[in-house]
């Protein structure tokens, strides 16, 4: 005579009742090429090339903030937790940016105190980004070099910004523009590679392995 069975310890192979683990699309080209375009936008006004008013404030609402948020969170679902806090983080970032700058009021507001705002701002998210860069080192030399110019690109704004240097603020455009063409170069990597059987733009190896980065 055998004991009875209980259910709550059998194991099902019943495929319809097994959670959907399947990866989705990689969502990293989008994040990087959302991150990429707002940059180079925002920048190239800090550089002083640009001659109109803010072109890239619907772009960090639409494209790097919302795009890249749903890059985060589809990150998530890779189980790819360095992607997922980097674009989450730096795409709820375009949003929160721009509605500050939508929301500042028309008057009484001194521009030294909108430069001081931004410099905390700047400076909050340089803190974020510096052990960011130093886990990217096992990501890709190219996903490190994004956040290498980043780093620098912040730092130079935040200084800028609490000194109110023009100068500065120029210098951090050049180095915005620079940071949105590795950022590119790494969102083209990941589209061009992924439909193809051979890396195409070479990316790079991790610079060390410590158990991987998702």
């Amino acid at each position: 005579m055998t004991a009875p069975t209980d259910p709550r310890t059998q194991v099902t192979t019943d495929p319809r009742s097994m959670p959907d683990i399947r990866p989705v699309a990689d969502p990293a080209p989008l994040g990087l090429a959302a991150f990429a375009l707002t940059t180079f936008l925002l920048s190239a006004k800090n550089a002083g090339w640009t001659h109109g008013t803010d072109a890239w404030l619907g772009m960090a609402f639409a494209y790097g903030g919302l795009a890249q948020l749903l890059a985060g969170m589809w990150e998530f679902r890779n189980r790819n937790v360095f992607g997922a806090t980097a674009f989450s983080t730096y795409g709820a970032f375009w949003i929160g940016l721009a509605i500050y700058v939508r929301t500042l009021p028309a008057t009484g507001v001194t521009a030294a105190q909108i430069q001081n705002d931004l410099g905390w701002i700047l400076l909050a998210f340089a803190i974020f980004n510096t052990y960011m860069l130093l886990r990217s080192t096992q990501v890709s030399k190219a996903v490190f070099a994004v956040f290498l110019a980043l780093e620098a690109t912040e730092i130079v704004l935040f200084i800028g910004s609490f000194a109110g240097s023009a100068a500065m603020i120029k210098w951090g455009g050049w180095l915005g523009v620079l940071t949105a063409l590795i950022a590119w170069y790494a969102s083209a990597a990941g589209v061009i590679n992924g439909m193809t059987s051979r890396a195409v733009l070479k990316v790079g190896t991790p610079f060390h392995v410590n158990g991987g980065h998702r």
